[in-house]
Order: C-alpha cells, then structure tokens, then sequence
C-alpha cells in the first residue's frame, strides 16, 4: 500500500507525456504563436491568434521565441514537462513551509487531480511556474535571506503576482519588495528593447482591456465574473464594483500580514494568493493553483474535515455541470445554481474568513509551536553551545527541541538542570 503514490504518478506522468503528444493544447499554441509574432510591429495584441487574443505580456511572448524554433509538438512536450517539474518544486516548497505533513510523493500524486492543476496541463498554461517562482522567493523571506528577484520575474511573466510585492511592502520586508520591483522593471524593459512597438501598445492600450476576454465565462471564478452571470452582463455591474476588489484587496493583506507577522509564512502565501484571485477581473478556473498551499496550511493545522472537502471540490470543480455557454445569459443562472456555477470564488470566500477568525482566535501550529518555545526556560551560554554541538558535549546528548525521540526524558532533564546551574 506504501507504493502507491509511486503508481499514481507513474500513471500522471505517462497520461501528461501522451497527452502532450496527442492533443494540441488552446493557451500553449497561442504562447507559441506570440512568440512568433513579438517582433512583429503591434501584430501580438492587433491580431487574434488561434482564433483568441494574446492577453499576457510582451516579456511572456518574448521568452516563447527560442521555442519557435521548435516544432511544435516537441515544444508542448518540453513545456508539459517543465511545468510538472514546477509543480513538484511548488510542492517541495509547500511541504517546506508547512513541516511536511504529507511525503513528497503523496503531495504530488494527489495535487495533479487537483482541477486548477490539471486544467492547466489541459491548456498548456504558465501558472505553475508562476506558483513554484513565488514559493521559493517567499520560502527564502521565511528563512529571513534575501530575496524577491523570482517574485519579479513571476509579476513580468503575468501580472497577478505582482500582489506579493505589495505583501513584502506590507510586512515590512522593503528590500526584497524593491528588489521585486527592480527584476520586474529589468524584464519589462528587456521585453522593450526586444518588441518596442508591442510593449508600448500593451501597457497604454490593451493590458486594462477586460473585453478581450470573455467575462461571463463559467471558467471565470472571480467576483466579477460572478456578478456579470448573475446580472446577466458587464454593463450591469456599474461603476460601484471598483469598491469590491479594493475591500477584498485591503482586507486580504492585512489578514496576511499578520500572519507572516506570527512567523506564520505558508498561512500569509496562502492568504495573499487567494487575495489576488479575488481582487482580479479574471480568474480563470486555471489560475486556482493556490489551493496548493491553502490546502497544506489546512492539513498542517488539523482541519481535516475543512481540508478534505476544499479537495474534493477543487478537484470535482462543479461549476463546469452547471449549464455554462456565456452567449446568451439565460438558461440555468437562478438562485440554486448560483453557488454551484460559484463555488472557487465561494471556497476562496470561506478561506479568507477562516483565516481571518483563526488569526483573532491565534489558532496555528507555527504559532502553537513558537508560544511553547517562548515557555522552555532561557538558554544560557552553555546551552547554546550544546545546541550548536547538536546537544552533545561532555557525555551529554540534548533530546529537546526538534530532535527529541521517545524514551529521552532523563537526559533532557540534565540538559535543562546543568543549564541552569551553569553560570559563565
């Protein structure tokens, strides 16, 4: 039963390698065309390709170039493969920050069944780099060492991320908020110096413009696309909705930064994450790969039952049996199918509140952990010397802390007494 997970990802790994081979990923293609079309004048945002338009950045088409070269079967392949070892970084990183409460395997086994996980492999999309670039910028803030140059890079790529910028400055982390922003103004220029004509096109005219895209779309779990299938269109949501996403955005951060204020880095990812889905016009069912770290913060903290059904909704992911063809708005959009046709922007919601309650209730096992660490007694030098010494000097082995082990009580006894006779 052990090897299980080992089955299970042999057979995921096996599905994702036929399925880049066979099927001719929607988002990848027009990746792939972008980067054809980068240098080309305004053509990349003038142009539809693939029958849809290219919303992200010119630095994102830009980085597609080299894979022009490629066929384009073998390049979705290579693609396919890189996003999954992304996924498993993101994974690593997560289980990192949450103390491994699951193994490696069993995390990336289960979260490939994960609905935003595997849409993204269905259309070839960028999120999953996008979730292992920001993990392991903010796993170094954890570690108090420097970092922001991934978040950067991350926000460059698509520009979501660039709410994790806003959490550096939020929690006072302002050289790795200002080095963010430098990798961020580096990538974008680079994009200019490669494709000038696309890039001034893109940030004055195009990057705003929500009407390339298709608002209502059941795909689209954000609070707007949510009013506008309610309402039964964009026009009808008025002006007032510009309060929404600020409220969301503020309220959001605040609940992160406080967290990461507790030491509490995986919680404020988790938080801040699903903030930026919230406050975005746009948050495709894809983008959702969030609930990676909000599940593990879940898990970490013994919310079985909570963790559990946010799984398997997330990988259910009900809104797609609702009747979902945005044009035109009328069938199935009642009250009773209401929450179903919602239930990402619903669960995104509830965490927010969750995390919000157990921040004033101060209920985390990082904050469990650091109160029972402010109650052991004070270490003098000596102690700290053993610690140092992984516990053992003089015949004495430390079995408090971290490396404690069954059946150790006597020596970490003597640990505590000779630590506080001692005086240097």
């Amino acid at each position: 039963m052990k090897r299980w997970p080992i089955f299970v990802l042999l057979i995921e790994v096996l599905a994702v390698v036929v399925f880049s081979l066979t099927y001719d990923s929607l988002d990848f293609r027009i990746y792939w065309l972008g980067g054809n079309a980068v240098t080309d004048g305004t053509r990349l945002y003038d142009e539809q390709l693939a029958a849809h338009w290219f919303t992200n950045t010119p630095f994102m088409a830009a980085l597609f170039t080299p894979l022009t070269a490629l066929p384009l079967t073998l390049a979705r392949l290579m693609w396919q493969l890189a996003s999954l070892a992304a996924f498993t970084w993101a994974c690593a990183t997560t289980l990192k920050l949450a103390g491994h409460p699951v193994s490696l395997k069993v995390a990336v086994a289960g979260g490939l069944l994960l609905g935003p996980v595997w849409h993204s492999f269905f259309q070839g999309q960028v999120n999953l780099f996008l979730l292992a670039l920001v993990l392991a910028d903010l796993h170094r803030v954890a570690q108090g060492r420097p970092a922001g140059i991934a978040i950067g890079i991350a926000t460059a790529i698509k520009l979501t991320p660039g709410i994790f910028i806003v959490l550096l400055l939020a929690t006072r982390r302002t050289k790795d908020a200002i080095t963010a922003a430098v990798s961020f103004a580096v990538c974008t220029l680079l994009a200019y110096a490669v494709a000038p004509e696309a890039s001034r096109h893109y940030w004055l005219d195009t990057f705003y413009d929500t009407s390339r895209v298709g608002v209502p779309y059941i795909s689209n779990q954000s609070p707007l696309g949510a009013l506008t299938r309610t309402l039964r269109g964009t026009a009808d949501v008025g002006d007032w909705y510009t309060a929404v996403p600020l409220t969301i955005g503020i309220t959001g951060l605040l609940i992160a930064a406080a967290w990461a204020r507790r030491g509490d880095w995986l919680t404020a990812i988790a938080v801040t994450g699903v903030t930026g889905l919230l406050v975005s016009p746009i948050s495709w069912a894809h983008h959702w790969v969030w609930v990676i770290p909000a599940l593990a913060v879940l898990i970490r903290d013994n919310d079985r039952t909570i963790a559990i059904c946010g799984y398997v909704l997330f990988a259910l992911a009900p809104m797609w049996w609702t009747p979902y063809i945005p044009e035109p708005l009328r069938v199935g959009w009642h009250l009773l199918l209401l929450p179903v046709a919602n239930c990402y922007l619903l669960a995104g919601l509830f965490f927010l509140g969750l995390m919000a309650v157990r921040l004033r209730q101060g209920v985390s096992t990082i904050t469990k952990d650091a109160s029972i660490r402010r109650s052991q007694p004070p270490r003098g030098r000596r102690s700290m010397r053993l610690a140092r010494t992984g516990g053992r000097e003089g015949g004495l082995e430390c079995t408090a802390g971290r490396g404690a082990r069954g059946g150790a009580a006597r020596p970490a006894v003597r640990f505590w007494r000779d630590a506080r006779e001692y005086r240097p």
